[in-house]
């Protein structure tokens, strides 16, 4: 017998909430821009500090760019928001917008933008992996893999790489077109610091939104795109201050149902529809625990850790 989600009886229609989400989907031109002038002048004013600060040789200002990531983190943020044309009324403003924070966050906006509305149209979906998610094999595929293909997932797998290297690499793309902004020496002692931390936080945001034991994945033919936003995304439940800086992202399930809702909006979802508050709902503590589930049991219908699975006997992959 398949295991499911503790709250997936709880949980609301899906393919019905949909259709009741619909009027959270209309953004505030003035609070958009209230939100943008709060994170990017903080961020901009900290990075400021830390420079004068390294420059006068005071080097515990580097310590600013603990708050300056939180800043850059919630900047890209705003950034994804004008990806999904949440963040203002037009498109075209949230594409330039969203196209001047690619430079702080060294994200490439048009790219990253394409990339991620296939992952929102294919999450969950097990003949759809590897775009703009995060690389997940079944227990059976595990097994089924050569032993350097199984010792270099677990490497993939490896909170060192997962959270340090990996992003860190793909910021290399965009490193040239800042240093020629604000020169070498800002952008070494200033920028790369903030700029690697807000990285590993970024990881770690998109890692917990899916990768969490009762997550949803299916095949083509069971997969439904509102089962897989509302029962694979998960609800992060953040104290304030992070949920703050985090623009409440871990709203997440409702993010992949609606979209186009802007994140300042989300709250008053959670408000008006109290169900959605446990569906997916992940601590925390619970979220530092999930690190180690790396497959998904398709007889268990979980993420499990190496060692579960190992514990299994290998099964042949159903056709």
């Amino acid at each position: 017998m398949s295991e499911q989600s503790p709250n997936a009886s709880l949980a609301p229609n899906p393919r019905r909430l949909i259709k009741e989400l619909a009027p959270y989907r209309e953004p505030s031109s003035a609070r958009s821009l209230f939100e943008l002038a709060i994170t990017a002048l903080p961020f901009l004013l900290t990075w400021f500090l830390i420079w004068v600060a390294v420059d006068s040789g005071y080097w515990i200002g580097l310590l600013l760019a603990v708050p300056a990531a939180g800043f850059l983190v919630r900047l890209f943020l705003i950034q994804h928001d004008c990806g999904h044309g949440a963040f203002f009324p037009h498109r075209p403003v949230n594409d330039w917008v969203g196209r001047v924070l690619g430079v702080l966050t060294l994200t490439p906006y048009d790219y990253w933008r394409h990339s991620h509305a296939l992952h929102h149209a294919s999450s969950g979906n097990l003949d759809h992996r590897g775009i703009g998610d995060i690389d997940t094999l079944t227990v059976d595929e595990f097994h089924a893999c050569p032993p350097w293909r199984q010792r270099l997932y677990r490497l993939y797998r490896h909170p060192i790489v997962m959270f340090g290297i990996g992003p860190n690499a793909a910021i290399a793309i965009l490193v040239g077109a800042t240093i020629w902004l604000v020169g070498l020496g800002p952008f070494l002692v200033v920028h790369l610091p903030i700029t690697l931390l807000a990285a590993a936080l970024g990881v770690w945001l998109f890692y917990v939104q899916h990768q969490f034991e009762h997550t949803f994945w299916e095949h083509d033919g069971d997969w439904s795109f509102h089962e897989a936003a509302l029962h694979g995304s998960s609800h992060y439940d953040l104290p304030p201050v992070l949920r703050w800086f985090t623009a409440n992202i871990g709203v997440h399930h409702v993010h992949h149902l609606s979209s186009r809702i802007p994140y300042y909006r989300l709250p008053e979802v959670l408000r008006a529809r109290p169900e959605l508050h446990n569906v997916g709902r992940l601590t925390l503590l619970e979220s530092l625990r999930s690190v180690r589930l790396v497959l998904w049991d398709k007889k268990k219908r979980r993420l499990v850790s190496f060692r579960e699975a190992l514990q299994a006997a290998p099964l042949s992959e159903p056709a």
